[in-house]
This record gives C-alpha cells, sequence and structure tokens, in this order.
C-alpha cells in the first residue's frame, strides 16, 4: 500500500512540476482540449502517450463524462444519455465493449426480437400478432431493399438519397398507424430523426453493426457508463488513494467562451475570467454547441467550416424514466420492449419494461425523439406524466396505477450539449464531412460527430478522440499539418449526372 501511495504521489508531483516549470519560465500548455467527454479524454490520453504531456483540459461542467451521464432515480442509477454499448458479438471487438468488461461494468443483452407479440393500438389492447407480423416482416424486407440501393448509389458514384426516398423507391412508405410505429422502431430509434431527414447511404446499412456483431447491452450499474471514460482518463491522470482524479491538468467548471487563434498560437478564455494560452487547441464540445454562439472564434471560423458544421444534424433522444408502486405490464422473455402505435408518428411510440435491469423497481423507459423531445422539453414534467399516463391507459386499461415519479432529461435545453448524439443528413457530402473534422490553423476538432463510420455512438467519440489526436501530434512533432481547406464549393461545383437527375425524380 505504501508503495502505490509513493507512486501516486510521483505522479501527481510530476503533473504539478510541469505546469509550475511551465509557469516559471512564462511558457504555456502545448496542447488545450476543451471539453472532457469520451473523445476530449481520449484524444488528451493519446496526446500524453504520444509524450505531449503537457497538456490543459478545460471542463464547462463539475464532471467528466459529457453526454454519458448517470442520475440516482426512485433508489437505482439510470442513464440520462448514452445507454448501451452497441454493436457486440461481431467480427471485430467494440472497444467500449473491451473496456467495460475489464470493469466488470453490469450490462443486460437487450432483446429486439418478438415484436411483433407487443405492438399497442392506439386504444383497444393488442393488434392480433399475424397482423402486426406482416408489417415486422415487410419493414424487413424493405430494410434489405434499402441496404442494396445504398451499395449501389456509392458504388455507382450516385447522389444520396434519404430513407423516405428510398421507401418511395419500394412503394412501400408507411401511411397506417402501426406501419409508421414500426418504422419510427426501427429508423428513429436509431438516428433519433425521421427517414425523411437521414441519409441513406451513410446509414444502411450501419458500419457499427456490420463490423461490431447486431447485438446490444443495456448499461444498468451504479457506478455508470461514465465509469468507462473515468477508466480511460485515470490511464494518464493522476489519481489519490481513493481512486478519484485529482490531476492540475483537468480544470472543471471551465465554461469556455472565446478562442484566439493565429499562427503563432492559441488562447482561450473561460466565464469566469480565467486566460489560458497554448500552441494549439483541442474543441471537443458536440456539433450542437459548434452551432451556438457559446464559444467565439477570433476571428471567426472560415466560411467552409461554418457551412460544414451547420450542415450535419444534432439529435435529439430523451430517455423518460417512470416509477410505479407495482407492476402491471408483461414481464419475461421476448417482452423487454412494446410500441405504441398512435395516429400522431412518434408520441410515445417506443417502450421498455426494465424489469431484468432493474429487478423490483417497478420502472418503465419511453423514448421520444426530434420534434416530440423539444416540445416536451418545453412542458412541464406533470404536464409530461398525464400525457403517459393516458397513453399507458389506452395500452392496459384503465385499473392500472397512477405513477409515483418521472424523469425527463433535457438536453436540447442545455447550452453544453443543445442535444444528444449526430446523424448525417441526407445531402451531406463527403467532402463536407471532412471539413467538419478539418482543422483551422491551430484550432483542431474532434467528437463523435467527426468519426466517418461510427458517428453518434460512444465507441466513435473514443476512435474519434484518437483519431484526432494522432493529427494534432503528426503536426507538432513531424510538421505534417492538415493544409487549410480552401475549396469551399468543390463538391458543389461538379456537374449532376444524368443518373443522378433520374434517381432525384423518383
Amino acid at each position: 500500500m505504501r508503495a502505490l501511495i509513493s507512486v501516486l504521489l510521483i505522479s501527481l508531483t510530476i503533473s504539478l512540476y510541469l505546469l509550475e516549470s511551465m509557469a516559471s519560465r512564462g511558457l504555456s500548455p502545448t496542447v488545450i482540449v476543451i471539453g472532457a467527454g469520451m473523445s476530449g479524454i481520449s484524444a488528451a490520453k493519446t496526446l500524453s502517450e504520444a509524450g505531449i504531456k503537457d497538456i490543459l483540459i478545460l471542463e464547462a461542467t463539475h464532471r467528466i463524462g459529457g453526454r454519458i451521464k448517470k442520475t440516482k432515480f426512485s433508489g437505482v442509477f439510470v442513464e440520462m444519455g448514452a445507454n448501451w454499448v452497441e454493436g457486440v458479438n461481431g467480427k471485430e471487438v467494440n472497444p467500449i465493449w473491451t473496456m467495460a468488461n475489464e470493469i466488470g461494468l453490469k450490462s443486460y443483452r437487450s432483446e429486439l426480437r418478438n415484436i411483433a407479440s407487443n405492438v399497442y393500438k392506439q386504444s383497444g389492447g393488442l393488434y392480433n400478432e399475424s397482423e402486426a407480423q406482416k408489417v415486422v416482416d415487410s419493414a424487413e424486407e424493405f430494410f434489405n431493399f434499402s441496404a442494396n440501393v445504398s451499395v449501389s448509389l456509392l458504388r455507382n458514384g450516385v447522389e444520396d438519397i434519404s430513407i423516405l426516398t428510398a421507401e418511395r423507391l419500394r412503394h412501400k412508405v408507411p401511411s397506417t398507424p402501426i406501419e409508421k410505429a414500426l418504422e419510427y422502431f426501427r429508423y428513429d430509434s436509431q438516428q433519433g430523426e425521421p427517414p425523411r431527414l437521414t441519409s441513406l447511404r451513410n446509414t444502411a446499412p450501419l458500419p457499427t453493426f456490420a463490423d461490431f456483431g447486431d447485438d446490444i447491452y443495456f448499461v444498468a450499474d451504479s457506478r455508470g457508463y461514465e465509469s468507462v471514460v473515468h477508466y480511460v482518463a485515470k490511464e494518464f491522470l493522476t489519481t489519490n488513494k481513493a481512486g478519484e482524479i485529482k490531476d492540475p491538468r483537468l480544470m472543471l467548471n471551465k465554461v469556455v467562451t472565446e478562442i484566439h487563434y493565429s499562427g503563432k498560437g492559441i488562447i482561450v478564455k473561460s466565464e469566469d475570467g480565467g486566460v489560458y494560452k497554448a500552441e494549439y487547441v483541442m474543441v471537443s464540445t458536440s456539433i450542437g454547441v459548434l452551432q451556438t454562439d457559446l464559444i467565439s472564434f477570433v476571428p471567426p471560423l472560415p466560411d467552409w467550416k461554418l457551412l460544414a458544421l451547420d450542415q450535419f444534424d444534432l439529435s435529439v433522444y430523451t430517455k423518460i424514466f417512470i416509477k410505479f408502486p407495482y407492476k402491471f405490464w408483461s414481464t419475461g422473455n421476448g417482452t423487454e420492449f412494446f410500441v405504441y402505435a398512435h395516429e400522431r408518428r412518434g408520441y410515445y411510440t417506443n417502450w421498455q419494461q426494465l424489469e431484468n435491469e432493474y429487478p423490483g423497481a417497478n420502472l418503465l423507459l419511453v423514448t421520444l425523439t426530434d420534434d416530440e423531445s423539444r416540445r416536451i422539453e418545453q412542458q412541464s414534467d406533470s404536464k409530461t406524466k398525464s400525457e403517459i399516463m393516458e397513453v399507458l391507459r389506452n395500452m392496459f386499461g384503465d385499473d392500472i396505477p397512477e405513477a409515483t415519479d418521472i424523469l425527463v432529461p433535457r438536453w436540447w435545453s442545455d447550452r453544453f450539449y443543445k442535444g444528444c448524439f449526430s446523424n448525417w443528413p441526407v445531402g451531406l457530402t463527403r467532402h463536407r464531412f471532412n471539413q467538419i473534422k478539418s482543422p483551422v490553423d491551430r484550432v483542431y476538432f474532434t467528437g463523435e460527430h467527426t468519426s466517418e463510420k461510427y458517428f453518434g455512438y460512444v465507441h466513435g467519440a473514443y476512435l474519434a478522440g484518437i483519431d484526432s489526436a494522432n493529427s494534432l501530434i503528426n503536426c507538432v512533432k513531424k510538421k505534417v499539418c492538415n493544409p487549410k481547406d480552401d475549396q469551399v464549393f468543390q463538391d458543389e461545383n461538379v456537374p449532376v449526372r444524368e443518373e443522378q437527375r433520374m434517381v432525384a425524380t423518383y
């Protein structure tokens, strides 16, 4: 034990020495990392492992983890943001799954099958299973069709189309409540936005599941999913004997408001009057924050960068937890998920009973996205609870207990996030995407939205942090820096080919 404490003290002393030594010589850290979510921590760790240890991490909130955040609700810890390890048991191993196993993170495989047995009418109970199964089978046929169309578009260099356009090509646009509900269950619940907005070419098939496997695991651990971020952070940040991160290179409650940049270096200003200098800065905030004026860049970011950032989407995905005095829903195999088919698309459609994850807690989870998420963020929790009880009574009858507690996250309203995860919209080209992640002078960018294959996922954030850091390392150590992207309208000037026009007219 004494030896361990000695090692920790030596590590902390080295970190303090680095900062104090730089300050005494009038020097500044090589890199300031803005944001301590998964991508920011991953980038900082990669920089540190490459020998760039004179870093400073500025985090706006009182914690690390970003959009991976636990909270205590009715006696158990639940996840307000990221909740699943998605992409497991495939040909490649998801790096988040590896870390989750190394720390013994409690998670449970979600069973998405048998949904045809659990589709509820707007009122009047369950749909006949055979009727629902026909809709499920049709949706599965379309999913395979859309994947083939997507591959064909990419192979032939044809412009992108939306998932909705692919549905029109198939002449299978959902029109009935059950068709719209099951479409929502498959697409909106994954991308956070409706098919009319989502790129087909970049989401069908999804590389996450193609590479890492189809299984998803629901995290239900008192330490929280954020313990994976802590696991990464503790690999390079010093901790005390209680295992808490106590490294002077990590500064919490530092809301960055200005980034001044030039060929000579970086000056970062925080809301509390702090001024920090560095040679480079790595910005790991959500793309939603970059689309607001929370952080001012001086000089302003170039038009090509602003245009690229503005064209990418940040979805809003709201997981509402509801507590009841006792269970009135089915439990056991094949009952985890159930669907409510309301005439209003996306109106409290996706449900999950959590008996497997939280035995005896009597919890339900209902998920809203996009406009419905924004709507309920702007109304009282009591109003939302009233709507939920009406829906549940339509499904299960009037003789059910009143909910005793409700938790409604508000990611869209939070100025430090402005949403949950990115979604590739129809029409965004590879050129534009590359501009999103391209540096501007000494300002580098990272985040799940900079992961071309795994945008929107925790593993995307982790891998993006590594990629962005390696780009910066090449610049610092090898002087191989990315050139400025001054070809602002390069892809827009490419003539539209005849086959592209033909696809667009369907």
